[in-house]
């Protein structure tokens, strides 16, 4: 498992999420101007466009795949869109927190997206930023914690809805799953701004809202027949049996030059941004729990 954040390394999570400047030491090898994360994204932008991989005719995907090839070793951190609240911030002014030098499973799959959106346009850091929000917010709007998506299947459709992606799980042959979501609510404890009633309350309400609305599986033993329609770049999502909840993981389907289908992804269990060994039909098959994937295909907008 990786290490858990230090408390300086918490308190720049939240106030670069909020907007505040965190002084450092200035030394002649780490002037006040460094910052890994915008370089990162200039580097990234860079060999994306040098490549060819911004013209708005090659596939959004294979830019994102791009980006997470780039990204590869960086360092998997849970838990850094809810660090401000162990600093006294309020769920109802949730921040905008933007990284690239680190990430969860999650946070890969909007940042490598969002740095092949910006590469086709605008690649300021406000940009990035902006690409970032309208995908982890339900509308692309940021109003509190519990606008943010937090059930990956509806950050799918939402995204469906505003042409952000497209849900590949009917072509697919995907089986509908109509089992409730319930797992933040029945978990409130794990979840810190859920110990605010309001909240708590709003984010079943949202849970309430999904009763219906079925999420388009790939069953796992399908995988191996489907595998050739599933293209580099798309966002894979690992459904699971576990009452209460659509997914456990999320990550981008990766073809290399042996023309395998594979995983890109920040594990789950901790290490760095990696391609996965197995295929993908092998690597669900080894997921505890699991049924299948959903899958949605990037697109430019």
């Amino acid at each position: 498992m990786s290490e858990p954040l230090s408390r300086r390394e918490l308190l720049r999570t939240a106030a670069a999420g909020l907007g505040l400047r965190v002084m450092t030491a200035v030394t002649p090898q780490h002037p006040r101007s460094h910052n890994p994360d915008r370089e990162r994204l200039a580097r990234w932008v860079s060999a994306l466009r040098s490549e060819g991989l911004a013209r708005p005719e090659r596939p959004l995907g294979q830019a994102a795949a791009r980006a997470g090839e780039l990204a590869q070793g960086t360092v998997y951190q849970p838990g850094t869109l809810d660090a401000y609240l162990q600093f006294g911030g309020r769920p109802e002014r949730e921040p905008l927190t933007l990284w690239l030098t680190r990430f969860d499973c999650v946070t890969l799959v909007e940042s490598c997206l969002a740095v092949g959106r910006a590469a086709a346009g605008d690649a300021s850091w406000g940009a990035f930023g902006r690409e970032i929000e309208r995908m982890r917010y339900r509308g692309g709007r940021r109003d509190g914690y519990s606008s943010r998506l937090h059930y990956f299947s509806e950050w799918i459709e939402d995204g469906g809805r505003r042409g952000l992606v497209r849900d590949l799980g009917a072509e697919l042959g995907g089986a509908a799953d109509t089992r409730p979501l319930r797992f933040m609510t029945a978990h409130r404890a794990s979840y810190p701004a859920l110990r605010d009633d309001s909240v708590f309350a709003r984010i079943g309400e949202i849970e309430r809202s999904r009763d219906g609305a079925p999420r388009l599986v790939v069953p796992t033993k399908r995988l191996p027949l489907v595998v050739d329609r599933i293209e580099t770049g798309d966002v894979l999502a690992f459904a699971t049996e576990i009452p209460g909840l659509d997914v456990t993981h999320a990550a981008f389907a990766y073809r290399g030059p042996d023309g395998v289908l594979r995983v890109l992804h920040a594990p789950l269990s901790g290490g760095v941004v990696e391609i996965t060994r197995r295929t993908l039909p092998e690597y669900v098959a080894a997921i505890r729990h699991a049924t299948g994937i959903l899958v949605a295909r990037p697109l430019r907008t």
